[in-house]
């Protein structure tokens, strides 16, 4: 006869998700700390190319396709990068990839120097966008490993996206900073500095990678690419959304402190962007959610999208600040709950592949938004880069909106994966 167990105060209060419990979870600093170190260039990289090439050759247009195409080759390339380091293991993967990128950032960074021809910046850009070290996407599939199946994964993915955007506060000042007070081409050597020293230091760090899954015929996980799943198709297509934000707005902040002649404030606002970002995140991790992921994710992004429609009516920098500080309070939720929707749509043995296709969403929708509010800055006036994180977002809701069935996850009548958090509830007799 089955009977009912009720859990007591205590025993409920330790098993409640919060973060310092997700912090207390061994062995998770040993990933945490390098990790965070080698993310921060993945926050550098574009701003610092548009301040080097734009001091370089004068124009917003060309420092905006410089950095597309290091998006663009990131995006392309993310994915399979994702795919291998399900099948051979972090390491193998990322060593190779950090010597790479700190070789061709800096091939970049002299070519600049030296008055190349834009055609010799955009040969560079593709290797060095290629390379990217995808350190969110691997830490998140270690935190699938170390929790296994514990229901602290929304609150792991809600610490990820603060971590992320903490990067995107420092990140920018760093580069910013660098760039106007030291050299225009002290940001970059700076991020291909730190891409080597932190990649090593993660890579180093074999303990907490996911295993590599077994390539016989008995292998329980299924090789099966997560581009597969219609729902991370409907993820990429949102994530594009939020990487038209974050490319529009930093041309456009940049473009706007220029035009008023203080060209320093652009990292402040920057900063205040992703802070507003983080502090969202912060709370979001931190509350019990009873509605469904798939409903907050719409409720979410539709605030995203008129908030960053409002940002082409401002004129003045305290109401760009505060405008730009609610547009980033309403980013981390909506990557928050697309990185948790992963956990349920895909299957354990895609799933590093999944969270390269949405960091690679997001640098695609970045880089085709440099360019177009780069374009828009040069030929319109001063801030009509802020119409481009308008469309973006738009654009991205209405197709949510469209394709929201998709988000749901399809019952499972068999195991195909060690998954996290699918377990079935059984009775206690």
């Amino acid at each position: 006869m089955a009977s009912t167990v009720t859990p007591s105060k205590d025993s409920a209060a330790a098993s409640r998700p919060g973060y310092g419990r997700l912090l207390r979870t061994p062995g998770a600093w040993t990933f945490l700390l390098p990790g965070f170190a080698a993310r921060q260039p993945f926050a550098m990289l574009t701003i610092s190319l548009v301040l080097l090439v734009q001091h370089t050759t004068g124009s917003y247009g060309a420092a905006g396709a410089v950095a597309a195409v290091t998006g663009v080759s990131m995006a392309l390339f993310a994915p399979y990068g994702g795919r291998l380091a399900d099948r051979y293991g972090q390491r193998a993967v990322l060593v190779p990839g950090v010597l790479l990128h700190t070789a061709s950032g800096l091939a970049l960074t002299a070519l600049a120097l030296t008055g190349a021809p834009l055609w010799a910046l955009f040969v560079a850009a593709v290797p060095t966008g290629a390379s990217v070290p995808q350190i969110g996407p691997m830490v998140r599939a270690r935190w699938g490993v170390t929790l296994k199946g514990s229901p602290l994964m929304t609150t792991a993915a809600a610490f990820e996206s603060v971590t992320d955007e903490f990067t995107f506060v420092v990140g920018p000042l760093l580069a910013t900073a660098l760039c106007t007070a030291v050299d225009p081409a002290a940001g970059l050597i700076t991020e291909a500095a730190l891409t080597l020293v932190g990649g090593l230091l993660f890579a180093a760090r074999k303990g907490t990678q996911p295993e590599v899954a077994a390539r016989d015929g008995r292998a329980r996980v299924e090789h099966v690419s997560a581009l597969r799943v219609p729902g991370v198709r409907v993820l990429i297509v949102t994530f594009l959304g939020i990487g038209s934000v974050f490319g529009g707005m930093q041309v456009s902040l940049a473009a706007f402190s220029e035009s008023i002649g203080n060209p320093g404030l652009n990292g402040v606002l920057y900063g205040v962007f992703a802070a507003g970002n983080m502090l969202s995140g912060v709370v979001c991790g931190a509350i019990a959610w009873k509605k469904a992921p798939q409903r907050r994710l719409v409720i979410g992004y539709a605030a995203l999208a008129l908030t960053a429609s409002a940002l082409w009516t401002t004129h003045s920098a305290l109401s760009l600040a505060w405008i730009g500080l609610l547009v980033g309070m309403c980013i981390a939720p909506a990557l928050i709950t697309g990185y948790t929707l992963v956990e349920s749509l895909v299957p354990a043995g895609a799933r590093t592949e999944a969270f390269t296709w949405l960091t690679g969403a997001v640098a695609l929708g970045q880089a085709v938004a440099v360019t177009a509010a780069g374009q828009l800055e040069d030929r319109l006036w001063d801030g009509a880069g802020f119409l481009v994180p308008m469309a973006g977002t738009v654009l991205a809701l209405m197709t949510l909106l469209a394709q929201r069935s998709r988000l749901v996850p399809a019952p499972r009548g068999r195991t195909v994966a060690r998954g996290v958090g699918h377990r079935e509830p059984v009775a206690v007799d």
